[in-house]
């Protein structure tokens, strides 16, 4: 079955950057969307950014624009989000998800049908 696992998260002072990976496994890598979302403490999980089969499309919540750019690499099966100028509003569980299907939206959770265990990024203050 596929599976995506996440790495890079890790604590980080404001202002810094952390790099965050998916790597997918268990199945061809012909996801029509990845995404990343993420959950507070306390907080329901909110969309981060996501990336169509293509890399061309891409989408990003309001809060993360012009900091955060997000990527693929079809060869190695992999999602990346990079997370420049973090805040402490940034910290949270940081969740990869992979859509099997086409959506016209990637940003509501229901688009997607496989998710990672998450990592963690916590940014202090």
């Amino acid at each position: 079955q596929v599976q995506l696992v996440e790495s890079g998260g890790g604590l980080v002072q404001t202002g810094g950057s952390l790099r965050l990976s998916c790597a997918a496994s268990g199945g061809t890598f012909t996801f029509n969307a990845m995404g990343w979302f993420r959950q507070a403490p306390g907080k329901e999980r909110e969309f981060v950014a996501a990336i169509r089969l293509s890399g061309i499309s891409t989408m990003y919540a309001e809060s993360v624009k012009g900091r955060f750019t997000i990527s693929r690499d079809n060869a190695k099966n992999t999602v990346y989000l990079q997370m420049n100028s973090l805040k402490p509003e940034d910290t949270a569980v940081y969740y990869c998800a992979a859509a099997g299907t086409f959506h016209y939206s990637i940003a509501p959770r229901s688009s997607y049908d496989y998710w990672g265990q998450g990592t963690q990024v916590t940014v202090s203050s």
